[in-house]
């Protein structure tokens, strides 16, 4: 079993991910968030949102809606553009976008593995596509043609084109058609940012990698927008300060991260510039984030196709210009899947006292103190003294309105151990017959193993210090 398939195995078996609608056989990609999942998916984005809004005085929030006029997707070049190359196999007629099978094929036809192709580059994509087989069958292929991948709705009771919607593909338009309103009601000066936090579709053609590429995800926006000619220094400021976050932050490795470049031909038509910051999966290195210098391309667009004035005034200089903006975007997943992978670790056994031989291997989540799902997991000795059992659910009760605990009384000392580690809970608290005498408990730290008692009414203060993340 390679270290995914561990992880998938880990998810399911301990409430963190579940495939959607699995007692149906499931659903195209699509997952639910467990009770420890949505812990941790919670946590990474309030540490997002809280970086952006909290650390910068210059950055408001926003949620803007998922269903917005049809108009602006046409302004926006989504109904044209946002779409990628399909090919059919002609015997199983299973479907597969066709830049993914020419990347694995790349070594023999030596092509760039970060290759997008424009609707000009499609007779040359036929062109290699003809030579690949089908991955399932082995059968022939059809030449390429471009899909749209925004997931088509209807707004009313009538299904026809005058009634046509779309489920947004990605969170930035929501903050560019209202720019104005927060010019208007915020005060704001530039360089100011725009955040926002939200459900994205997109109808990925051959979706995969556990819940790396999904049809239905979370996105993590900034829109910060600039005076011309001062975006490229800023650009630099925010790819240092992203990287930042996520190794400070969110306690990622930082041998796992890289900064890659986007080469000119590979760049999204309105950008100028734009890099991935990608992370080492067991999979190999695959985007995480990415920071664009979207120029000022959606401002004018939008700013031609409503005919409302979206220019900038700025008091200062007593002239009107459109802003560019650089935009970092993450998907909540991806990084949730990137933290999940740095804290996976096994050990060979004798990390407890019920491992029952040294090649037994025990998993253990190491997340950082702001990532935990779980802050304190409270354990009494043994569940069959009454004593015991009541000072322990005291204890849980008393700090429960200030940490993420649990209690938990099943199975023995040392597997209810195990079970924390493989959770990643920071730290147990082990209530056991000197507690009833000495009023105090046993903290374990997850990492060092080490155990301190600590007396009960000090427990608030000496857990506050040892989180600090309160």
């Amino acid at each position: 079993m390679d270290q995914i398939e561990k992880i998938v195995s880990l998810c399911k078996r301990r409430g963190f991910i579940f495939p959607s609608s699995e007692i149906y056989g499931g659903f195209g990609s699509c997952y639910d968030f467990g009770p420890l999942g949505v812990e941790l998916k919670n946590n990474i984005k309030k540490l997002w949102w809280d970086e952006m809004t909290k650390m910068h005085n210059n950055i408001v929030g926003l949620d803007a809606s998922i269903l917005m006029s049809p108009k602006v997707w046409q302004a926006s070049g989504h109904t044209k553009n946002f779409t990628d190359p399909l090919v059919e196999c002609k015997s199983c007629h299973k479907r597969f976008r066709a830049d993914h099978l020419i990347e694995k094929f790349k070594n023999s036809q030596k092509i760039d593995e970060h290759s997008k192709f424009t609707e000009e580059e499609l007779k040359d994509i036929t062109k290699m596509v003809s030579k690949i087989k089908c991955p399932e069958c082995k059968g022939e292929l059809t030449p390429p043609r471009q899909f749209n991948l925004m997931f088509k709705t209807f707004i009313g009771p009538v299904e026809d084109e005058a009634s046509v919607a779309y489920l947004r593909p990605e969170t930035a338009q929501g903050i560019f058609v209202n720019y104005k309103n927060i010019l208007d009601s915020q005060r704001v000066k530039t360089p100011f940012g725009i955040a926002q936090i939200g459900k994205a579709f997109r109808n990925e053609i051959t979706p995969g990698n556990f819940i790396f590429r999904l049809r239905e995800f979370e996105q993590m926006e900034l829109e910060y927008f600039v005076k011309p000619g001062e975006d490229e220094k800023i650009f630099d400021y925010w790819v240092k300060e992203r990287v930042k976050w996520y190794v400070e932050i969110l306690g990622i490795k930082q041998e796992n991260l890289r900064i890659r470049p986007h080469e000119k031909e590979e760049l999204a038509h309105y950008a100028k510039s734009c890099v991935d910051i990608e992370y080492n999966f067991p999979f190999g290195w695959s985007e995480i984030e990415g920071i664009a210098n979207r120029t000022d391309f959606d401002l004018i667009q939008h700013q031609k196709s409503s005919g409302v004035d979206l220019r900038y005034f700025d008091e200062k200089e007593k002239k009107y210009y459109i802003p560019y903006v650089i935009e970092p975007s993450s998907g909540v997943e991806r990084i949730l899947f990137a933290v999940l992978c740095d804290s996976f670790e096994e050990i060979s056994g004798g990390r407890t006292r019920t491992t029952k031989s040294t090649k037994e291997i025990e998993t253990v989540l190491r997340f950082n103190k702001k990532t935990a799902p779980v802050k304190i997991a409270i354990l009494p000795l043994v569940k069959n003294k009454p004593e015991i059992v009541e000072k322990a659910k005291e204890i849980y009760h008393l700090l429960k309105p200030y940490f993420l605990c649990q209690y938990d009384e099943k199975g023995s000392i040392g597997r209810r151990y195990r079970r924390q580690d493989e959770i990643g809970t920071l730290y147990c608290l082990t209530i056991d017959f000197e507690s009833l005498k000495n009023n105090d408990v046993t903290i374990r730290n997850r990492d060092t193993m080490q155990q301190e008692r600590v007396k009960t009414k000090d427990l608030k203060q000496k857990l506050t210090q040892l989180l600090n993340t309160y």
